[in-house]
């Protein structure tokens, strides 16, 4: 499990920034948010010892066990809901995208 996790951050991740280059943001918006919600799952994993099994869950799991993650997963949660009938900026995808390559960097998630 551990191992398809930190296989599909870095998947998530690659196609994020090849997508960025493109400059098709809300795309990869899109994508940096998957390689989020992996990258939690991998923490959580690491820690309790399962997965969740959805987006409910996981910010279940986060607010009782990770508040800083899980302050950072509410407030830019809507902005992913945005992504289904908003065009993304550049702006809004660079912050997205810093706190994903923060959390890899701060929590040792070897890519």
């Amino acid at each position: 499990m551990r191992e398809d996790l930190i296989k599909n951050i870095k998947s998530f991740k690659n196609s994020a920034e090849m997508v960025h280059r493109t400059g098709d943001y809300t795309s990869s918006t899109i994508l940096y948010f998957k390689c989020l919600f992996v990258a939690l799952d991998f923490i959580i994993l690491q820690k309790i010892g399962k997965t969740p099994k959805d987006h409910t869950e996981r910010f279940s799991i986060l607010k009782e066990n990770f508040p800083e993650l899980y302050s950072l997963l509410d407030k830019s949660y809507p902005i992913y809901r945005q992504t289904y009938s908003l065009t993304i900026n550049k702006s809004t995808c660079e912050e997205i995208r810093q706190n994903v390559e923060r959390i890899i960097k701060e929590y040792k998630i070897n890519i």
